[in-house]
């Protein structure tokens, strides 16, 4: 046996080494530029003409695009998501779609052209992203993509398992490029954007935009509201009753700068093109907003006025945004993105106002009404006499996103509420040999099949490495929030590890985790010998995980495209998220780190994984100890060592908390009177007493 499993050993770490470098071999290459060759055949099938017909024109205009001719009759156009939406997604890194459009405003297809995002890295295929991006053929961009109930119009694609937050960010990019080019060369055109120049984007900062009158600014002081209601003069009338912004968020310079790529995204990818988006903010005493709306559905407050024309705001086209994502923007304590449909008559590039209502009431039940007009009209450089990309309303995708998978929401949530009280009550599971054992491998089942092979929610280092990028490129938790079971296991993880540490993770929510334990369970039933890691040796094999963590992060700080790619090491993708359908080399990889798991339990979560050590840096912090020892531990008894899931539990009898996965397994034993010497050695005593007992008892009752 022993001769079985050392060549098992050997056989796993050669077939590790030799297919780890294939995978990564296979997965260095990035997309490249389209060259002219290929851009005439993709043209022709995007357009469905033979290739012998078609020519592409050079890029020129604004926005940017190149034209598509049959026969030398122009029949469309084709343009980068990159050069006109900047699109971007988890790591901040470019997605580049090349879009097309026809003459009759009908988008044709896409074609993925270059993409380093982090989240497709992980775990789609080529196939699958070809599949997503080309199923946006045929769809009529003069067209809403709502209805009038406010449900997505069909045949639309959303998003696809495994890539949430990439899917969203590519039909944002894709159909916000499509308008732009479609309205700027005038296929589609609506009356209230005729006179907006082409939608382009250059950065601003916030005096930038000030400074050219793109925001509209008023003060109003406590006495300027005063004396308008008709107020007696009051000391404090210096304060500041009300500091009112408000702008167009059309225009990408305005919109995108204001709000962030992401967001504007989003905005860009809503309804049809003749709906606009205004953003209202402001400080002070009075709120512009009220309350009334969340009863009414109208806002009060204020009202949007043009010409002889007054535009009430409905709380249904209304999105709250908490910050402004551009640099230099002041501390607001309210702001408010509101959608100004087509048909409302509105026309942008006209000078337009603010009207805040204020009131008090006075005495004997009259009610005092003042009003304060904050003017706007659009600075020159966002007008001319051309049609213009038209800026859809927002479109709340990780909002959508959660609605439409409510299920999967329930069933992590009940999965993290049992485990919560799992931890929570583990002395009492603990002290049940067998509903701990039953409890366990249950809930690593439901971990690898529920969280792990049907909701594909496997978390990463790549999402601490992209979560840091995000913080240095310009965070935004709509991002985050567009996959809905990964942010709500982060933030479970999060709180648990001030309380538990790492383990709470690693040994209960890691579906890879979980497959490791799981098969070496069967292993040891079916009579695997298992190898017993010397401690010295084991504690120095430790570092590797660490030192993989601290190089994959380094080289995110210069590359996050290869550092990426060194994530690799994690077989998550290969055995979660793709469930093996993979290149036979990272599939080889993640059966040799398997196979090595069956006779050392948790291999990889011992040596190899820099998500486990990217969890236990912080985890150092946290606030409680739970986990039980006995004074004889290290010193009389060696049990818990020997039997530790990954041998975090030192000949001395400590648990190292770095190490340790909360798999409660020396919990399980401390309070096993049948393994446990101290408990043991105890009830010899309690039984030797209770026999001298007896016999006193006996020679009493004798005499």
């Amino acid at each position: 046996m022993r001769s079985v499993v050392a060549t098992i050993f050997r056989g796993a770490v050669r077939l590790l080494i030799f297919s780890l470098f294939s995978a990564i071999f296979l997965n260095a290459g990035g997309a490249a530029e389209l060259s002219p060759s290929e851009l005439r055949p993709l043209a022709a099938r995007l357009f469905d003409s033979p290739p012998l017909q078609i020519t592409v024109g050079p890029v020129k205009g604004e926005p940017p695009a190149q034209g598509v001719f049959r026969n030398g009759h122009l029949i469309g156009y084709l343009a980068s998501t990159w050069t006109i939406a900047r699109s971007v997604g988890y790591s901040g890194k470019p997605i580049d779609i090349l879009v097309a459009v026809d003459g009759k405003g009908v988008l044709r297809g896409a074609h993925m052209v270059a993409q380093s995002e982090p989240v497709l890295i992980l775990g789609i295929s080529h196939e699958d992203l070809a599949g997503f991006v080309s199923a946006f053929s045929g769809l009529d961009l003069k067209a809403p993509l709502k209805g009038a109930d406010g449900a997505q119009v069909s045949g639309i694609p959303q998003s696809f398992s495994g890539a949430t937050v990439s899917s969203a960010v590519m039909r944002g990019a894709i159909l916000r490029t499509a308008r732009a080019i479609a309205s700027s060369r005038g296929i589609i055109a609506g009356t209230a954007t005729q006179s907006l120049a082409p939608a382009t984007f250059s950065k601003a900062s916030w005096d930038d935009l000030i400074e050219e009158g793109a925001i509209a600014r008023r003060h109003i002081t406590v006495g300027e509201a005063n004396q308008a209601l008709g107020v007696e003069a009051q000391s404090d009338d210096g304060g500041t009753f009300v500091e009112l912004f408000a702008t167009l968020l059309t225009p990408p310079r305005i919109g995108q700068n204001l709000l962030g790529p992401i967001a504007y995204s989003e905005l860009a990818a809503g309804l049809g093109p003749d709906d606009h988006a205004i953003l209202v903010a402001g400080n002070g005493l009075y709120s512009f907003k009220g309350t009334s709306y969340r009863k009414s559905g109208t806002f009060d407050r204020i009202e949007l006025i043009q010409g002889t024309q007054t535009i009430r705001l409905g709380a249904a086209n209304y999105r709250n945004v908490r910050q402004l994502g551009i640099a230099g923007a002041p501390a607001l304590r309210e702001i408010g993105q509101f959608v100004i449909p087509g048909n409302s008559g509105f026309k942008p590039a006209e000078p337009w106002q603010i009207n805040l209502i204020a009131t008090r009431d006075l005495a004997g039940g009259a009610v005092a009404v003042a009003e304060f007009a904050l003017p706007f009209r659009l600075p020159p450089r966002y007008v001319s006499g051309s049609a213009e990309a038209p800026a859809p309303a927002a479109s709340l995708y990780w909002l959508e996103n959660w609605q439409s998978r409510v299920p999967g929401i329930i069933v992590i949530t009940v999965m993290l509420a049992v485990l919560s009280a799992i931890l929570v009550f583990q002395d009492s599971l603990s002290e049940r040999f067998r509903l701990y054992r039953i409890v366990r491998l249950s809930y690593l089942a439901a971990t690898l099949f529920l969280i792990g092979w049907w909701l594909g929610a496997q978390l990463s280092v790549v999402h601490v490495i992209s979560f840091v990028q995000a913080l240095l490129t310009g965070f935004s938790w709509e991002l985050f929030l567009l996959d809905p079971f990964v942010f709500i296991l982060w933030s479970f993880v999060g709180v648990a590890l001030l309380f538990w540490g790492r383990g709470v993770f690693c040994g209960w929510l890691c579906p890879f985790g979980a497959l490791q334990e799981l098969l070496n369970e069967l292993a040891r039933k079916a009579g695997l010998k298992q190898i017993n890691v010397n401690f010295a040796l084991h504690e120095r094999l430790w570092p590797i995980k660490y030192i993989l963590f601290l190089g994959l992060f380094a080289v995110s700080l210069n590359s996050v495209t290869a550092a990426f790619t060194g994530a690799e090491i994690e077989p998550f993708k290969t055995v979660i998220t793709l469930k093996f359908m993979r290149q036979w080399p990272f599939v080889l990889f993640a059966l040799g780190i398997l196979v090595l798991g069956l006779v050392i339990e948790r291999f990889y979560c011992r040596y190899l994984c820099p998500l486990g050590a990217a969890l236990a840096i912080p985890a150092r912090l946290r606030m409680f100890d739970w986990l039980k020892r006995r004074k004889q531990c290290g010193t009389e008894c060696g049990v818990c060592a020997r039997r530790c899931t990954v041998q975090a539990i030192h000949p001395n009898g400590s648990i190292n908390p770095n190490e340790c996965i909360n798999c409660l397994n020396c919990q399980m034993l401390y309070y096993d009177e049948r393994t446990c010497p101290p408990l043991i050695e105890r009830a010899k005593r309690r039984q030797r007493r209770e026999e001298v007992a007896a016999r006193r008892e006996a020679d009493s009752a004798g005499a």
